[in-house]
């Protein structure tokens, strides 16, 4: 009768902690594998090294490193704020400055580094091989973040990673299936990647 019920106990418990895992596992739309109509344009960011050419100003031309505090300084131009514009807006500015000394300045700029602004950046925590921060590329896909990250480790529980990705102010979370990508090749488990996206890898609770 005890051997009974011991055993009717230990089913009730494993019954009890099957349905608390999962209520506790929440349940996310899927993220997108194509995002229609996103346009992405590259921001510089501290420790990105900027390429300025002044068009007949040598002497005012040259590379100039991003500081950490985001500013960047040059000939004649100081503190000049370089992190989270365009390439073409750090042009534009640059021309704004030099104006008051050169008559009708065209500048171009081209970045060097390709390191990029935080909020740029794409994360990846959890139970990845190596948990980083990543510069986004374009046309990046989960299974290229995956690459870099090698892979999950073996606590990962896969099929229930989530992105955090931000849309307009608001932050949503959108499931993925690691697992079905990278051990059942599933290539329908593929999406995209956005710069500032999150990846969450939750530990396996088995």
């Amino acid at each position: 009768m005890f051997t009974i019920n011991k055993y009717i106990t230990r089913v009730s418990l494993a019954l009890a902690v099957t349905t608390l895992v999962g209520c506790g596992t929440p349940s996310y739309p899927p993220a997108p594998a194509q995002s229609a109509g996103y346009d992405w344009n590259y921001l510089v960011g501290p420790g990105d090294s900027v390429q300025v050419f002044v068009w007949r100003n040598p002497e005012v031309s040259g590379s100039f490193p991003v500081r950490p505090d985001g500013k960047m300084t040059m000939n004649l131009v100081e503190d000049l704020q370089a992190s989270g514009k365009t390439p073409t807006q750090l042009a534009r500015d640059i021309e704004k400055v030099l104006a008051r000394y050169i008559q009708e300045p065209i500048v171009t700029v081209i970045v060097a580094g390709g390191i990029g602004p935080f909020d740029q950046q794409i994360r990846v925590v959890g139970e990845a091989a190596k948990p980083q921060a990543l510069n986004y590329r374009e046309n990046m896909s989960l299974i290229d973040l995956m690459i870099s990250v090698g892979g999950l480790t073996d606590f990962a529980a896969g099929n229930k990673a989530y992105i955090l990705r931000t849309v307009d102010g608001k932050q949503n979370r959108l499931g993925v299936r690691l697992e079905d990508l990278l051990k059942g090749g599933d290539i329908a488990a593929n999406v995209e990647m956005r710069p500032g996206d999150v990846l969450v890898v939750p530990e396996s609770l088995f």
